[in-house]
């Protein structure tokens, strides 16, 4: 099974890519694509999926922590 791979966006959505069923709350699976953009601002038209509005009116950046070193 390939790696389904998550981008957490600069100031946007969630990008998806790879092989995965996206299912509402009633379990009811969602039309997607391969790589496709889940709205985390709340502001989408179209949720879950993203439609951009986010631009300009929702702010956040994400990163991952640094990996920690052994130190011995």
């Amino acid at each position: 099974m390939a790696k389904v791979q998550i981008k957490v966006n600069d100031n946007g959505s969630l990008r998806i890519t790879g092989d995965v069923e996206l299912l509402d709350g009633e379990g009811k699976p969602f039309v997607t694509k391969q790589t496709f953009s889940l709205c985390r601002c709340g502001l989408s038209n179209n949720k879950p999926f993203c439609d951009g509005s986010h631009k300009g009116r929702f702010q956040s950046i994400v990163r991952a922590p640094s990996p920690e070193t052994d130190e011995q």
